[in-house]
């Protein structure tokens, strides 16, 4: 890590006189999966940039943080797969978002990047078509697009805004893979293994990243600091649900229909609990 160490490593190969070409890839990478990678090493493949930079964001503008691990977490996760990519020398997480004010826009950390480094290098970046579909509420967007961006698409979504500014990579590898869809896999006890690089996998389960219980223990803060509302109790129903933890969902879902009598999903819980117990327990209920 360090403040930018990626960055400066890079400053001797290229005393010779060339500007290294940094490609910058913004992300939360929550969690970093093969698709990032593949992205990574397709840009390198293509030639345009000598090296790639994933940006680890410290907490997205537009993201919920209930579901966004720990910085540090995501960074080290970046590490372990940047270093089992193909090209473990030229594709390496940053942690400059870290040391800027939060939250952090991508055009203060452009400014700063090319403040400290432009005498060596120059910039670029990589983006997702879902980003550059609402590039024009970014801070500052104007200033971004004088940088090269590099497009590529994501199904469903549109690349055509500011033609002739940007650059879309038609060929990239289509990223079907979403980090959000791999969380809830995680989440339901499913294996990811095939999505994620070994490493990663490991790390996020032995730290227990995303899995039911640590959801049911960032709902249970949320419900004790008395922010309870009956989504609340119906998703943490929901995970006590899916460990077939019955009396816990049970009351959950009561919970949620105590504030919200109309809760069909709610209703709905109840009555499967309901039946589970019965089914399970039918001497008890039938002596």
């Amino acid at each position: 890590g360090g403040r930018g160490a990626h960055l400066r490593d890079s400053r001797r190969i290229y005393r010779t006189g060339r500007m290294k070409r940094m490609m910058l890839y913004f992300g939360s990478f929550n969690p970093v999966h093969k698709g990032h990678t593949a992205l990574a090493e397709y840009v390198l493949e293509r030639g345009l940039c000598d090296e790639v930079a994933l940006v680890v964001s410290p907490r997205s503008p537009y993201k919920e943080t209930a579901e966004l691990a720990p910085e540090l977490d995501r960074f080290e996760m970046a590490e372990i797969a940047c270093a089992a990519s193909e090209y473990p020398d030229r594709i390496k997480p940053s942690a400059v978002e870290f040391l800027l004010p939060k939250p952090s826009y991508t055009i203060d950390t452009l400014r700063y990047l090319t403040q400290n480094f432009g005498s060596e290098m120059r910039f670029s970046i990589l983006m997702g078509g879902d980003q550059i579909a609402r590039l024009d509420g970014w801070k500052e967007y104007e200033r971004v697009l004088e940088y090269p961006i590099y497009v590529y698409p994501r199904r469903g979504e549109r690349t055509d805004r500011f033609a002739g500014r940007i650059t879309v990579l038609d060929d990239a590898p289509l990223q079907d893979l979403s980090a959000t869809q791999i969380r809830e896999r995680i989440g339901r006890g499913e294996a990811v293994d095939g999505l994620l690089d070994d490493g990663v996998a490991e790390y996020i389960r032995r730290k227990g990243l995303w899995s039911p219980a640590s959801r049911i223990a960032a709902l249970s803060a949320r419900i004790d600091a008395g922010t309870a509302d009956a989504a609340l109790y119906v998703e943490r129903g929901r995970l006590h649900f899916r460990l077939n933890e019955w009396g816990a969902a049970l009351n959950d879902f009561n919970r949620a229909l105590a504030l919200d009598t109309d809760n069909a999903e709610a209703r709905q819980y109840v009555e499967m609990a309901r039946e589970i117990l019965e089914f399970r327990y039918k001497d008890l209920y039938n002596p």
